[in-house]
Parts: structure tokens; sequence; C-alpha cells
């Protein structure tokens, strides 16, 4: 496990800071007329995703957090959890409340591989594929004479998200669905 001295607290590092897992946002070294340096950052919590702005001084150190890594399959969500199981293993089944996982569980079709952070061995978030193929389940009708100005719709996909797609755009249609945004980018099958 690697010590950071305060200056090496820096931006994608995750560190133990009262033995919780943060990953640093971002950090500024400045130093204050006639004190001593400090590192001014900000830590997002990788549990509960909060967010934290916390000044390390010259003096403090913090060790590198141990991080792993696994391959999960996403099972499904039922009375506020979203359950998850270890690839190739599938007895190892754990959940994440639904509320924290909300935003990414809605893009994921049953069975869709995930990547897993894992600090202590315990499985602590979900990293999703930036990109996503989904089926349209509901989408209303496209207006006539509307299509010329590139119109949009909101449809519901397979997973139960909302999405606003081109008035071309039919139910049983496949579409991508970029995770970070949250936006429609093409068309991959027509139904």
């Amino acid at each position: 496990m690697s010590v950071l001295s305060y200056n090496e607290i820096v931006s994608k590092k995750i560190i133990n800071y009262n033995n919780e897992p943060y990953e640093v946002l971002s950090s500024h070294v400045f130093r204050m007329q006639q004190r001593k340096p400090v590192n001014q950052t900000k830590l997002k919590h990788l549990v509960s995703g909060k967010v934290t702005e916390i000044s390390f001084h010259q003096n403090e150190t913090v060790t590198e957090a141990d991080i792993g890594k696994m391959q999960a399959q996403y099972l499904y969500t039922a009375r506020g959890e979203s359950w998850f199981a270890e690839d190739g293993n599938p007895k190892n089944r754990f959940s994440f409340p639904e509320e924290v996982v909300r935003d990414q569980v809605q893009w994921l079709a049953q069975n869709t591989m995930v990547e897993v952070l894992t600090y202590e061995d315990i499985p602590i978030s979900i990293k999703i594929p930036i990109k996503v193929e989904l089926e349209v389940k509901e989408a209303p009708p496209g207006t006539k004479g509307n299509t010329a100005t590139g119109g949009n719709k909101l449809v519901v996909l397979s997973t139960g998200a909302k999405v606003d797609v081109p008035l071309f755009i039919n139910a049983g249609d496949i579409v991508r669905i970029n995770t970070d945004t949250s936006d429609y980018t093409e068309r991959v099958e027509k139904a």
C-alpha cells in the first residue's frame, strides 16, 4: 500500500480517508503568505457519491486505497436493490441500494456485463459501458410534416429508461445510447 504525501493527492487517485475510499476529483496546492503550502482537494466518496472538500497540510499523508476490479453481470432490480453476480462465479451475488446505482442501472438490460470496483474485496461501485444498445418499447407516433425539422420525441426503452430520440424512431427499433450523457446517438436496427 503506497503512502502519498500531501502534494501527491491528485485527481484520479483513490485514497483512504477516515478509513473510507475516496476518489480525488481535483487538487490545488497553494501557499498563503508566510504559511506552509496546502493542498485543497475535492474528494468523492466511492460508496455514497458525496463530494467533500478537504485541505491537506504539508505534514499530512494518506494511503492509496486498495481498489480491485471484477467483471459482473447485472441480474435485476427489485425491492430497492439492484443485484449482480460475479462473472464466472454466479454464486457470488451482491447488491447495491437502487438509489445509489439508479442512474447507471436504467441503461442495463438483464445480463449486461459491468465492471465492479471493490474496496477490501467488498463491491463498492459499478462502471457501466459508455455505449449501450437497447430496444425501444414505447414510442409515440412521429407527427407528419415534422420530420424535416428534425424534431424529437420521448420514448421508453426496454429497461424503463426514457430518452429523447428523432421522430423516425419506432417501437421495436434498437437504439444506441451514450450512458455518460444519457443521449441517443444512433439507430442500430430498424424494427
